[in-house]
């Protein structure tokens, strides 16, 4: 194989390949002895065709996988020993080709542009740590304390008032007959919160242990017996007991119950727990911090395929005159976005980042536990959805690429309350906003990810569609 790289203008360049027809031959009688042992032609053993034979009867369906083959592995080959990385599809002209001919063809493609990372390591970003106070812990102490209620038994003579739980037995009726499932005991209801069916609890309100009430409410629509659905029913309940809430003691045995040691741990796994609602949050404004020092960084050029590209993308929905109104906007942020998924993209081929299956699995049992009971509906969208997954992928590759990033640079460690961390991050949101309402639908970090712009893999198939 003989490879000529010629430079068109800019990033765009040719290359023209060579490969003598000896060459071709080889590749054309290792497929005719596959196809020999695999087709049956009458008046021949298995495997006992003639090449002159399989030739006349498929000998163009033959040369087509041949050369399909031939121009993958030698396209794949060419841009590999000539370090050249495409941005996008490279188009294959082919110029001679056939059985016993040398084939000539040429790749036209628009390279990447060389990046330097060197300057990397010179990013400058704040590193918050949130300091949180006593007082803050002792208040999320209480709010956990206050919602534990601790129902204790009343004075037989107190009636039931909003925010009490009252004890009961039921029986109901719907047009004086009974139903399956019509009979209750031990029911618990918390007067206020309108668990039961709607409106039911508040029939109870002024009810006294021993007391007989009666119910009337109408049967919600995810009532079990349906040919009841809508009707009045009335409950004729027998008040077992009403309960008060008491307060909850905050102590040992209260931390106990939580899951801590005593209360001091609980104290510290709370400041943690605070510390950590934090983090996420503002180690996501390190890595905009970080975004916006990449973004620094000089390009001497941008490919023109990939700008048009992501433009396409910025300006979906746009009509005719927004899109000419919003021109120079537009292209100035696909630069930016395209910029920075190159240099992002070079740092995580040459620190070898991957994602594996096992990462991309974690993360989706964190969403699993993030929306209970709706395991199964997740399950089934990524199997539909490979993009979906994909998706995830590029994420996990972005935050691995910024994390490995930050190590190298040089942080400045900021201690700061909970005010100031809340007040950095609403600065932050309404930039978003602001951002978003400028026509930016997509996170410059998630638009401009690594993996769209630059993937070896991408060389491989563009060889085969083209050739095809």
């Amino acid at each position: 194989m003989k490879v000529t790289v010629e430079n068109k203008k800019g990033l765009n360049k040719d290359l023209k390949v060579f490969i003598d027809k000896k060459t071709i031959s080889s590749y054309m009688d290792e497929k005719y002895e596959e196809v020999k042992n695999t087709v049956t032609i009458k008046g021949f053993r298995p495997g006992k065709v003639p090449k002159e034979i399989l030739k006349k009867q498929f000998g163009q369906a033959i040369f087509g996988e041949v050369l399909d083959k031939v121009l993958k592995d030698t396209s794949n080959k060419a841009l590999q020993e000539n370090k050249i990385k495409p941005a996008g599809q490279p188009k294959i002209d082919l110029k001679t080709y056939g059985e016993d001919k040398d084939l000539e063809y040429v790749i036209s493609l628009t390279e990447l542009p060389k990046i330097d990372i060197k300057s990397l390591q010179n990013i400058k970003f704040d590193e918050f740590r949130v300091k949180i106070d006593e007082k803050e812990t002792e208040k999320r102490i209480k709010e956990i304390a206050k919602s534990q209620k601790n129902f204790v038994e009343t004075d037989p003579a107190k009636v039931a008032n909003e925010g009490d739980l009252v004890v009961f037995d039921y029986k109901a009726t719907v047009d004086g007959k009974e139903f399956n499932g019509n009979e209750g005991k031990n029911t618990q209801l918390e007067i206020g919160k309108d668990l039961f069916i709607k409106g039911f609890d508040k029939q109870l309100l002024k009810v006294k242990k021993n007391d007989e009430a009666k119910v009337e409410v109408k049967l919600p629509d995810n009532f079990p017996e349906k040919e009841l659905v809508g009707k009045k029913a009335i409950f004729v309940c027998k008040i077992t007991s009403v309960k008060k809430s008491k307060e909850v003691k905050i102590d040992d045995d209260f931390a106990k119950n939580l899951g801590a040691k005593d209360l001091k741990d609980l104290k510290d796994l709370i400041t943690k727990q605070i510390n950590e609602e934090y983090k996420n949050s503002l180690d996501a404004l390190s890595n905009s911090q970080v975004l916006e020092e990449i973004n620094k960084i000089n390009l001497n050029e941008i490919p023109e395929n990939l700008k048009e590209q992501e433009i396409k993308i910025l300006s979906q929905g746009m009509n005719e005159e927004d899109l000419k109104k919003n021109k120079k906007d537009l292209e100035k942020k696909a630069i930016k976005r395209i910029k920075t998924g190159l240099i992002l993209n070079e740092f995580g081929e040459q620190n070898k980042i991957n994602v594996n299956e096992q990462e991309i699995q974690l993360e989706i049992q964190k969403q699993f536990r993030m929306m209970p009971g709706q395991e199964k509906m997740l399950h089934e969208y990524y199997q539909k959805n490979p993009a979906a997954l994909s998706n995830i992928r590029g994420q996990l590759y972005e935050e691995k690429i910024l994390k490995e990033i930050k190590l190298k640079a040089k942080s400045n460690l900021k201690e700061i309350t909970k005010e100031q961390a809340e007040k950095l991050l609403k600065q932050e949101n309404e930039k978003h906003i602001k951002d978003h309402h400028n026509h930016d639908h997509t996170n410059d970090l998630k638009s401009s990810s690594p993996k769209k712009i630059s993937n070896p893999k991408n060389t491989k198939s563009t060889a085969k569609k083209t050739s095809k």
